[in-house]
């Protein structure tokens, strides 16, 4: 099983609200071989939502608490992200998953 980023799969649910439609990706989930997941909805975030940013460091970095995931404004939202990211690693795990596409320059 694959798992991709929803976004890529038509849904529309980055941050203002639209998409990033790859149709590859689409068509691997039309036939099941791929499943979607956005860890921002798993990790507590609507659609829309400010944009938000990793700064001083990497996400690797932000696990570790060298760096921040901050919304426009301000508001340091990393502890959502994390719990994004553990819950799509819970999925993937569940699934057996082998391969991840996710959208690049995401914070999640």
């Amino acid at each position: 099983m694959i798992l991709v980023s929803s976004c890529l799969a038509g849904l529309k649910c980055r941050y203002n609200g639209t998409d990033r439609l790859d149709h590859r990706i689409q068509e691997l989930v039309n036939k099941k071989k791929a499943m979607i997941v956005c860890p921002e909805l798993l990790g507590g975030f609507s659609t829309p939502r400010p944009p938000a940013e990793i700064i001083g460091g990497s996400g690797k970095d932000v696990l570790i608490g060298k760096a921040r995931v901050v919304e426009y404004g301000g508001r340091d939202v990393k502890d959502l992200y994390i719990k994004g990211a553990y819950q799509t690693l819970e999925l993937a795990k569940e699934h057996h998953v082998t391969d991840v596409v996710l959208k690049e320059n995401s914070p999640s």
